[in-house]
């Protein structure tokens, strides 16, 4: 019987792949239905024959508690977006400032939900959402139901490859059908479809919507000895993935600009949602030379296609304030669907677009969806305008009545008043957030509540709240102000990194303020650097340089800063305990088959004494250390007269 149980698991799995990979069917469905239902049969009497990569797995059933959070081992970067031609052609010349030859892999972008899937010697080991780019959430159980993704692959290695997950447009009809039929809501596109059924705690859910997935990229390239994304891609159809072949390798900018002209024109005949095209720099050696951004690749860019855009009306527009003083001007619009949802709101960006646009209350407009995002107005219809009155910058400050300024170099019209209650809120709302210290039970609505009862003035109050002042706010009873002295209690130990973000440093995000931390350790350290001192860090440029060491000169923030360490707060960094620096400001390349270490181990102990490891051979590389079986790498290391290591004289140098 355990003979049995393994040939229908092994026809099953080529049926699957031949159906939902290749897209060449070779049996009735009937008939995989059938033989799958044998198979389930069987293994229900037989448990102890049914194995972790069995066909079965893909019906799910397995309900979960919640989504534990999973480490990517490369960040999930994201990419930056282009909207014309113009913003394309810019793209290609900062490329060509960099390297002078230069072709593209364009891709289709598809509108699903991004994942990465790590192997463990071929064998699907964990599945996870982007996330942050850096933390994911683990929805291992759920992607076992697409039936695109292989469970287990032929290969020894250990390795990841990304893709993108989505709904296909069929799948999307019939579930929005009997969602309807229910008297359910119906999702909005099939994005949110997608998206909604991969967080499931029952994976027999998510199995019934008939997901699938297109595989885009492998993290760990230097593993297969390939120089191009093109081979890349070539290599994850080998291994079994399910690739978009609609791709296309472009000669230069024009080639590109042809690609997305006609997919602009022919998207709507294909089976699944995109929502533009992705460019990246064809060669791997060239995608490190350009190097990264904080948040994204230099090397490539998103291609958004036009939005929809409908007609409506503005009936008024509104203001806010902002953490940094901006005010922004919102329309309020004569509710109208765009591009699958319901929008009432549309952003106005400054005011300066007001004017340039004479946009006016009353007026009828065209708006549509930046990016398919965000609701913006377009233009004015100036044949419907009656006698409506030009819309005035506002002179006072919204919050807080102060008069209005409008920097040099900047469109923003601001408020300076370091007293703003809107930008005091927006401030302490940032700073307890999630991202930054992670005091639970502290809403906006409650930071409004504190700082029109006066107990916080800044951050810093947060950590002279008492028993007895929370106690007498409305719907405050004894656990919640227990709770939230607890909590503030506790993030008084945060690490250096979750300060620095939340403070708000303007241009200083989450990873900036990690690399910031890890480099100095200390608040007294990070208020001592220099412009210089920063911009020696890698990764951090001259704009958050000058940014940071702005805010550390002020005054205002010298005081908050004593003022937070007055209250208890350590704002410290634990050090990173690197084995060595043998290796500093040394760039490695791994190429072949090496016989002692893993490529894994060998990665991990270059780097522990500090060294880096890249994928491709360029100029910057140091070293190549060459295994067994080394291809195109080695020879472009001899080309480019790189020094070649070899196994043995790594493990020397490593001292083992």
């Amino acid at each position: 019987m355990k003979e049995k149980i393994r040939m229908l698991q092994e026809e099953l799995t080529q049926y699957n792949y031949e159906y939902h990979v290749l897209d060449t069917p070779t049996v009735p469905d009937a008939v995989y239905d059938r033989l799958l239902r044998e198979l389930f049969d069987l293994e229900k009497e037989y448990p102890e024959y049914k194995t972790e990569d069995s066909p079965t797995v893909r019906v799910g059933g397995q309900i979960l508690d919640k989504f534990e959070k999973v480490e990517h081992s490369t960040p999930m970067l994201s990419l930056g977006n282009a909207f014309n031609t113009e913003d394309l052609r810019a793209f290609d010349n900062r490329i060509r400032k960099v390297v002078n030859e230069v072709e593209y892999m364009c891709e289709l972008k598809i509108d699903g939900l991004a994942v990465s899937l790590s192997y463990d010697n071929g064998r699907f080991t964990v599945g996870a959402t982007r996330g942050d780019g850096t933390v994911g959430e683990n929805i291992t159980e759920n992607l076992k139901t697409i039936r695109a993704i292989p469970l287990r692959i032929d290969a020894t290695s250990n390795f990841e490859v990304r893709g993108e997950a989505y709904m296909p447009k069929s799948s999307f009809e019939k579930l929005n059908a009997a969602r309807e039929a229910n008297g359910q809501q119906v999702f909005q596109n099939p994005r949110n479809a997608a998206a909604g059924s991969l967080r499931q705690l029952d994976t027999s859910l998510t199995a019934k919507r008939n997901l699938s997935i297109f595989l885009y990229g492998l993290t760990h390239q230097e593993m297969f000895d390939i120089d191009t994304q093109s081979k890349s891609l070539e290599m994850l159809d080998e291994l079994g993935f399910k690739t978009n072949k609609e791709r296309k390798v472009a000669k230069n900018i024009d080639e590109v600009i042809k690609y997305i002209e006609y997919w602009q024109e022919k998207r709507m005949d294909l089976p699944y949602e995109i929502d533009g095209i992705v460019i990246k720099v064809n060669n791997l050696s060239a995608q490190e030379e350009i190097g990264y951004t904080v948040r994204s690749p230099k090397w490539a860019i998103a291609y958004k296609f036009p939005a929809e855009e409908v007609e409506t009306k503005i009936l008024d527009i509104e203001l806010t304030v902002g953490r940094t003083g901006v005010i922004t001007p919102t329309a309020i619009l004569e509710p109208v669907r765009v591009a699958g949802t319901t929008v009432s709101r549309a952003s106005l960006h400054n005011h300066e677009l007001i004017e340039a646009r004479d946009i006016r209350i009353n007026d009828i407009v065209i708006i549509h969806k930046a990016g398919d995002i965000i609701p913006e107005v377009v233009r004015v219809v100036m044949e419907k305008r009656t006698d409506q009155e030009v819309y005035e910058a506002p002179t006072k400050c919204p919050s807080c009545a102060h008069e209005t300024v409008k920097l040099e170099d900047e469109v923003a019209i601001r408020c300076i008043n370091p007293t703003c209650p809107a930008q005091i809120v927006e401030d302490i709302i940032h700073f307890v957030s999630r991202g930054a210290m992670n005091i639970d039970g502290l809403g906006e609505k409650f930071v409004l509540q504190l700082y029109e009862a006066e107990l916080i003035h800044d951050v810093a109050d947060l950590y002279t709240l008492k028993y007895e002042d929370l106690i007498e706010l409305d719907r405050v009873g004894d656990k919640k102000a227990t709770n939230l002295l607890n909590a503030i209690e506790v993030s008084k130990k945060q690490p250096l990194e979750k300060v620095l973000f939340g403070l708000g440093i303007r241009f200083l995000g989450q990873k900036a303020s990690r690399l910031l931390a890890e480099e100095f350790l200390s608040i007294d350290k990070v208020m001592e650097a220099t412009v210089d001192r920063l911009v020696d860090i890698p990764e951090i440029g001259e704009v958050i340089a000058q940014s940071v060491v702005t805010y550390t000169n002020n005054e205002d923030f010298v005081y908050l800063i004593e003022k937070l360490k007055q209250n208890g707060l350590e704002m410290k960094q634990e050090a990173f305990v690197q084995e060595s620096t043998a290796f500093n400001d040394m760039t490695f390349v791994l190429t072949g088959k090496l016989e002692t270490l893993t490529r894994n181990v060998a990665k991990s102990r270059i780097e522990d004494n500090g060294g880096k490891v890249t994928g491709s051979v360029s100029k910057s590389t140091t070293v190549v250390v060459a295994g067994s079986d080394a291809g195109s790498k080695l020879e472009r290391a001899i080309e480019l007269g790189i020094e070649v290591w070899s196994e043995q004289k790594l493990l020397e140098r490593l001292g083992e």
